[in-house]
């Protein structure tokens, strides 16, 4: 059985949201899972997970919440290298770049994505954006 760490940073409660529908896919597919965010996730804690789930809402021009998430996310990257990951966040503007980066970023670090694209929602996760959270959960624990 896997163990699996989603680690989020929430401003709004979206990616919260998120967070804790992804973990229950996670769960529904038989995988262990432990919830965290970002401020109680650190360098010391990927080597405990075969997988890494990271949360993150769109900010400012469209990049990675500056006071908490981004500096927790540089601080793990180079232990990304080999790792499986998973991205996902929620947005209210803009066409996603923070997420395309963001991808990139991690395949740069190394890390070997489990999804070709990271989730996005729209705002709030409701009706089939739920879904799609808990099939994305599965998903990351069958990978």
């Amino acid at each position: 059985m896997s163990k699996i760490a989603v680690v989020y940073w929430s401003g709004t409660g979206n990616t919260e949201a998120m967070a804790n529908l992804i973990a229950d896919g996670i769960k529904e597919a038989g995988a262990e899972v432990e919830v965290a965010t970002s401020d109680c996730f650190g360098i010391d804690d990927v080597d405990n997970y075969e997988k890494i789930v990271l949360g993150c809402p769109s900010m400012g021009d469209e990049e990675l919440e500056d006071s908490e998430f981004e500096p927790m996310y540089s601080s793990i990257k180079p232990k990304l290298n080999g790792k499986k990951v998973a991205l996902f966040g929620s947005y209210g503007w803009g066409e996603c770049d923070w997420m395309r980066d963001w991808e990139s970023d991690a395949k740069d670090a190394g890390a070997v994505l489990i999804s070709d694209e990271g989730l996005t929602v729209n705002e709030t996760p409701e009706g089939e954006a739920c879904d799609a959270c808990k099939e994305y959960g599965k998903k990351i624990a069958q990978a």
